[in-house]
């Protein structure tokens, strides 16, 4: 059936007003173009609909069964055609499901479930761990909120540069390095080095920049987070090189030194990334905002 959803939104006017001119009045049409939409409708449903009882229309039993489910079917057909974009956090009930950097994790996710609790109490987070392939679930809905180093490639996928951070050694307070009056270049690739990898790879960035100074360093370990690489260099005198922002809590609880790169290497950013489906979203939008104020206040 080829259905015109305007009759729906006529035959609603028609039932409540109980005329032809209350109904044209109503919807701002002319009468003739009320009747035109009154024959449409009785040609469609096999019915009259409204008929005429001396100066007044009376509806036929069938308009009457069917009055309540007409109106309903409309504010249905609104409701998706129109939807509105009031947001009421008192009542929203949903869960997100955030797959951050671990330490942007530590860092922001405190202060972004205290302010998600505190404006919307139905509203629960799921923090996932980042894994280390590159998966699709941003694509397929299931992860609603990303936030890590990597500026997406996808064209479908929003990316926010929230903050850029400088790198540094961080290494146990008795370390040689520490103890040195300043970290030299030779001495920093001298030194033994664990990396933070969820892939596991020995070499990155850094050793880029190394190689065009004419050197090497010798990566013995890596660690899948930034908190286990902090531990293995809290108890031996291995060095990590990591953003400043994201280690500066977690080092200090620690009791660990942060200490100067001795060198250029680009600023780690901070991107914050979502599929195109939820950008009219007004409760993902909502958790962005609070998401994007978490992190970039952490990530400074």
């Amino acid at each position: 059936m080829q259905l015109d959803l305007n009759l729906l939104a006529a035959l609603d006017a028609l039932l409540d007003e109980g005329s032809v001119a209350g109904a044209a009045e109503r919807l701002h049409v002319t009468a003739p173009a009320m009747s035109r939409s009154l024959g449409r409708i009785r040609r469609t449903t096999g019915d009259q609909i409204l008929v005429r009882t001396g100066r007044t229309m009376t509806p036929t039993p069938y308009a009457i069964a069917v009055r309540e489910q007409v109106h309903e079917l409309l504010q249905q057909v609104q409701s998706v055609l129109a939807p509105s974009r009031e947001l009421d956090l008192t009542t929203l009930e949903r869960t997100f499901t955030l797959r951050w950097h671990d330490s942007l994790v530590g860092l922001g996710g405190p202060a972004l479930l205290a302010e998600v609790r505190r404006q919307a109490p139905g509203v629960r987070l799921r923090f996932i761990a980042e894994s280390s392939t590159d998966t699709p679930e941003l694509r397929r809905g299931e992860v609603d909120l990303e936030a890590n180093a990597n500026r997406p490639t996808q064209s479908d996928i929003r990316g926010e540069l929230l903050a850029e951070t400088g790198h540094v050694v961080v290494v146990r307070p008795d370390h040689p390095l520490a103890r040195a009056k300043a970290v030299t270049l030779a001495r920093y690739a001298e030194a033994e080095h664990i990396t933070i990898s969820r892939r596991g790879r020995f070499d990155n960035a850094l050793d880029g920049a190394l190689a065009q100074l004419g050197l090497t360093r010798r990566v013995v370990a890596t660690a899948p987070t930034e908190a286990a690489g902090l531990s293995f260099v809290r108890d031996s005198d291995l060095l990590v090189t990591a953003p400043e922002s994201t280690t500066r809590s977690t080092a200090a609880d620690l009791g660990l030194v942060l200490l100067p790169l001795p060198f250029e290497l680009p600023p780690a950013p901070v991107y914050l990334s979502w599929h195109q489906r939820y950008d009219t979203d007004p409760a993902h939008a909502w958790l962005r905002n609070l998401a994007r104020a978490a992190l970039t206040e952490a990530a400074h």
